[in-house]
């Protein structure tokens, strides 16, 4: 078998998504089976985008349990000594959660069953929500990306229930517990955050994760 060596914040996270998933379930009381998730890496909604934009940018991963959707931001030490307790998350990033968010409490694929019908319903809402942004326009990249994973979110509950509770926020942080502290606080306006740590430091050759 080929090894496969990772370097910086997405091979960790790769590493976390095959390797952690039963860690990161229990330090959220998510009780749910690891062989019952869904997972998408580093999914792409455009670039972070601004002022008129329709694009958000990307998470890290969106995780769904059993029973919950979780936005997935990570973070960490970068191999150096870290003693702060705490992580501002910058605008751009929680917007992104809110936005992401919005579209899926609005998103039905029963009652819009195209994108475009999508739009003419719920455009003046997502104005209202965010004054400064655009709503996917039909037909483009964006909005093929978001239906396709709105889609796979919303089939992956078999209990229908759960697919219209909204996305819980979490910030993984990688750290090596022999140089950084753990993040105890998430500074992020309006959106709650659930800080995970995940100590990497017995796992590391040199500074790679080995993610095969």
């Amino acid at each position: 078998m080929n090894e496969i060596l990772g370097y910086g914040e997405d091979a960790f996270t790769l590493w976390a998504l095959k390797k952690r998933i039963s860690e990161i379930l229990d330090k959220l009381n998510d009780h749910s089976s690891q062989s019952d998730c869904l997972i998408f890496f580093r999914p792409s909604f455009g670039r972070s985008g601004g002022k008129g934009s329709a694009q958000f940018g990307e998470f890290d991963s969106i995780l769904a349990s059993s029973k919950n959707i979780y936005l997935i931001e990570t973070k960490w030490d970068n191999f150096s000594e870290n003693e702060n307790d705490e992580i501002i998350l910058n605008n751009e990033q929680v917007l992104r959660h809110k936005i992401f968010s919005w579209y899926y409490m609005n998103w039905d694929a029963r009652q819009s069953p195209d994108w475009r019908k999508f739009v003419n319903a719920l455009q003046d809402d997502f104005i209202r929500n965010f004054p400064d942004r655009k709503i996917a326009p039909p037909k483009s990249l964006l909005a093929q990306n978001l239906e396709f994973v709105l889609k796979k979110l919303k089939e992956h509950f078999e209990d229908i229930s759960f697919a219209y509770k909204e996305p819980k926020n979490v910030l993984i942080y990688f750290y090596n517990k022999n140089k950084s502290k753990e993040i105890e606080k998430i500074i992020s306006r309006d959106v709650i955050f659930k800080v995970i740590n995940i100590d990497y430091s017995q796992y590391v050759l040199g500074n790679f994760i080995r993610l095969d």
